[in-house]
């Protein structure tokens, strides 16, 4: 009997490299060692390996351009994801068209109708934060061309995606704010449909619960900007039951608080804790410097196009999720 042709997958697999290793070192990239190309070149040989002509026609007819959604630049946890795609692609041989939704539904929709006329072979996106309905994304879909979404998912495509750890970054936050003295914590949160609002949220939420602090509705707010943030916090630090911490979904957010604070006198971190979430270059311009939880935006990036770039290699017998760690950053608006 024949034994069944093997696939670049199986290679990665044997050899516990990834599939793009793989099909970079078949093609002599010179990015990937001599060494390893030898030994993938061996391995294949010796196992009769055969490329997918199908899948090389399929290659060659396409651009080698991919399509980059990002909600806004300004913000750097973006800008560290983009930096982490273009040099991911700049290794790969592939271009990259990027363009800014602005949190406008749609403008992503203008986006993505021009990378369909554009001819892109793939896709990597972050929700904008109006976006609640995925048509637009489904016509790509229909199109073959793949998806990767990241930051801000799309849960209700089958797709691929990479996050970073929401949940687990939230609860290590708020649970070190409870262990340095704060007892009534607010959440200030961006728009509940979001996954990462969410997770946030739930992070939020069982790390008060494990400390039997109650929550209720005023302690959870929609606030997820500078201004807003600004706005709303003058009124309840000077209210009967005042917080004493509070954990922003993102650094703009627990900056707006800390001038807040200062606005109404408060002291920053001796009255009030502030946490933000991202680590960009706003939590260390502030006075005191931000505590917050770091996201590796350059990881998440470059994680992003190593798995839209199996799904363009063929290499997508099973989607490929990832998950990026957090970690909690201490400065001086924590105890």
């Amino acid at each position: 009997m024949n034994k069944p042709q093997i696939t670049i997958k199986d290679i990665a697999r044997a050899l516990n490299v990834s599939p793009s290793t793989v099909s970079r070192a078949l093609k002599d990239n010179p990015d990937i060692s001599q060494e390893t190309r030898n030994l993938i070149h061996a391995y294949a040989k010796e196992h009769n390996y055969k490329p997918n002509v199908l899948a090389v026609n399929l290659r060659a007819s396409r651009s080698n351009t991919i399509g980059v959604i990002v909600p806004q630049l300004v913000h750097h946890f973006f800008s560290c994801v983009l930096s982490g795609i273009e040099k991911a692609a700049g290794k790969a041989g592939y271009n990259i068209l990027v363009a800014q939704s602005n949190e406008s539904y749609e403008q992503e929709v203008k986006i993505v109708h021009s990378f369909l006329a554009a001819r892109v072979c793939g896709v990597i996106a972050s929700l904008a934060k109006d976006t609640s309905q995925y048509d637009h994304y489904q016509e790509l879909l229909n199109n073959n061309i793949p998806i990767v979404f990241y930051d801000r998912i799309c849960t209700g495509l089958k797709t691929e995606r990479v996050v970073v750890d929401d949940y687990a970054g939230s609860f290590a936050a708020v649970e070190y704010m409870i262990q340095t003295g704060c007892k009534r914590i607010l959440f200030y949160g961006a728009a509940p449909h979001l996954e990462i609002t969410k997770n946030r949220r739930n992070g939020y939420l069982d790390a008060m619960k494990k400390y039997k602090i109650p929550v209720d509705d005023s302690m959870i707010m929609l606030c997820d900007t500078r201004e807003r943030a600004i706005a709303i916090t003058p009124d309840i630090l000077e209210g009967s039951n005042h917080p004493d911490g509070f954990f922003a979904i993102n650094d703009e957010t627990a900056s707006g608080i800390l001038y807040a604070c200062k606005l109404v006198g408060k002291r920053v971190p001796d009255e009030v804790s502030i946490c933000g979430f991202t680590d960009g270059a706003i939590a260390q311009s502030t006075d005191p410097k931000l505590t917050t939880v770091e996201q590796h935006g350059e990881e998440v990036g470059k994680s992003a196009f190593s798995i839209l770039i199996d799904k363009l290699e063929g290499n997508d017998e099973r989607s490929s999720n990832k998950i990026v760690r957090t970690n909690l950053v201490v400065r001086g608006t924590t105890k």
